[in-house]
């Protein structure tokens, strides 16, 4: 059975099935930089390496280039070469990086919302965990309650 989306489009297939076309946008999300560098470009247009990493900030060189390598691979990112001295190579987005700059900017909304109870409750945890209290998650679960 395939699942639609809020549009009606096809995801393709189960959507938990390992092969669901969904599990792709999550895996592209999941990394802590690769959204990042979509974001950015998306903000600022074609940049090149060194600019990215002033405009992001707290990133090292070879952790950019790692995440524009796998943007590139997943075709979000275009990296240009121009044929000057010195070489020069900038990254712009391609239709499918711009297209994913709209779930960004909501995960980002959402963060901004929730994210200080999502780390409240981090930290409950933690200090649960340190006192002793919790052993593991099925002790938070209200529905593992004797």
């Amino acid at each position: 059975m395939e699942q639609e989306d809020v549009d009606g489009d096809s995801m393709g297939g189960d959507p938990f099935a390992a092969d669901c076309r969904a599990r792709i946008a999550v895996e592209v999300l999941a990394n802590r930089w690769d959204s990042v560098v979509v974001y950015v470009l998306g903000e600022s247009g074609p940049m090149r390496p060194r600019a990215l990493l002033t405009r992001i900030g707290g990133i090292s060189a070879k952790v950019l280039n790692e995440a524009l390598r796998r943007l590139e691979y997943n075709g979000l990112v275009e990296r240009r070469r121009y044929a000057e001295a010195p070489p020069r190579v900038d990254y712009t987005l391609t239709e499918a990086g711009t297209a994913l700059l709209t779930p960004i900017r909501a995960l980002g909304a959402w963060a901004a919302a929730y994210g200080d109870e999502v780390l409240a409750a981090q930290d409950r945890m933690r200090r649960h965990r340190r006192q002793g209290v919790l052993t593991g998650p099925a002790d938070d679960d209200p529905s593992h309650a004797p």
